[in-house]
């Protein structure tokens, strides 16, 4: 079972109230790896907003071919931003659009660093707007859940918070079209329905993850059957990734987990929280030791094996060899 937990306290009141916050939060981690969040401030999670920032799907397909990226149209300058399409053969099956933290702040762009290019996006000042207005909510819920994750792990509240600054967040709008069954490879069937997204562990730290209302999402747990995520108005998924187990000497848990259709289109809207490229991360002293890294080498080492990112590695150099 998924747990649910009402997280306002977080954001208002006492620091008492936190308490038994924390200690669910930091259960969850600890044993699923996956929850569910209720009681955010302000109106991030709701249905309108939403609906806005899903619009950019009615592009055309001329709109959307100025977003792709360089790998998918050799116009283009970007390479590690922007829209990536619809790519059949594989059992992951979705298009969308990777935004990064210039929708809301300048970010000094390293020529020799693909991950500090700019986003393109659609003239849709809008759009830009709604956009903009979610991916702040959501960098100030990354920040507070990760103070509650180090004080449930008895470390000082602020210990993950230099990482931060400067982060490269990355807001991912995807669609999840129907997969024409006459037509798909058995491989990628799944009982009665099909696969959307592969089974995987998330790279990073934490991953904030909107539903539409269309099932699918799905959870590996210990002994290894899969539970469905019930998409639930005004709630966020909250996950975390194989750094962040590292990080943290495995006392919080990266989960398994997968995208499955049953004839419905489906869209989902995740928020990877995410450091400053050059931020280190060093042991804690929570369990085994390991090799500091700089975040943005482990980023680019992690993602450049998703289909979607796939031919870009040789792009950029790790931080040590420039």
């Amino acid at each position: 079972m998924i747990p649910s937990i009402d997280v306002s306290a977080l954001f208002l009141g006492p620091a008492l109230a936190r308490d038994p916050v924390d200690a669910a939060l930091a259960a969850a981690a600890r044993e699923t790896g996956f929850m569910t969040v209720t009681s955010l401030p302000g109106n991030a999670l709701a249905a309108d907003l939403r609906k806005q920032l899903l619009a950019i799907f009615a592009l055309s397909n001329a709109q959307k071919r100025a977003l792709c990226r360089r790998s998918f149209a050799p116009e283009n300058p970007n390479v590690y931003r922007g829209w990536f399409p619809l790519q059949d053969g594989h059992p992951t099956y979705k298009e969308g659009i990777d935004i990064g933290p210039d929708l809301v702040r300048p970010l000094p762009h390293d020529p020799a660093d693909p991950l500090t290019e700019p986003t393109p996006l659609p003239d849709l000042p809008e759009w830009r707007a709604a956009a903009a207005t979610y991916y702040r909510a959501m960098e100030s819920t990354g920040a507070k859940l990760m103070q509650a994750l180090a004080r449930g792990l008895g470390l000082p509240e602020t210990v993950f918070d230099a990482a931060f600054r400067n982060g490269i967040s990355t807001l991912r709008l995807i669609r999840y079209p129907v997969r024409p069954m006459a037509a798909l490879d058995p491989a990628h069937r799944v009982g009665s329905g099909y696969m959307l997204g592969a089974p995987h562990v998330d790279s990073g730290l934490v991953t904030l993850l909107a539903q539409d209302g269309v099932a699918g999402l799905e959870v590996e747990d210990r002994a290894g059957n899969w539970i469905g995520v019930t998409p639930t108005e005004g709630t966020l998924v909250v996950n975390f990734g194989k750094l962040l187990e590292r990080w943290t000497g495995g006392k919080l848990r990266a989960t398994r987990h997968r995208v499955v259709g049953s004839g419905a289109e489906r869209f989902s809207i995740p928020f990877f929280y995410e450091p400053a490229v050059d931020a280190v991360i060093a042991p804690l002293g929570l369990g085994d030791a390991f090799a500091p890294v700089a975040y943005g080498d482990h980023l680019w080492e992690a993602t450049t094996q998703f289909i979607e990112q796939r031919g870009i590695a040789h792009l950029r150099k790790p931080q040590a060899a420039r």
